[in-house]
């Protein structure tokens, strides 16, 4: 059974614009802090994976659309 956590980073790198928004509207402020924190530190730094690179850059276009 998968935890909590696992299922949030599922939504969050499904690349599905609405899964996406789901989870991280769900967050609190200062979780969606950190997670935005985390996504762009998946996207720029060595050793990630390039899907895990791509998934991360796609959740921050889709938060950073619905929150400016």
């Amino acid at each position: 059974m998968e935890n909590k956590l696992e299922i949030l980073w599922d939504a969050l790198l499904s690349r599905d614009s609405a899964l996406i928004w789901k989870a991280y509207k769900n967050l609190s402020s200062d979780e969606q802090i950190a997670v935005i924190s985390h996504l762009r530190r998946m996207k720029r730094e060595e050793g990630w994976h390039i899907e895990q690179q791509i998934s991360a850059q796609i959740a921050l276009v889709t938060i950073e659309s619905k929150i400016d």
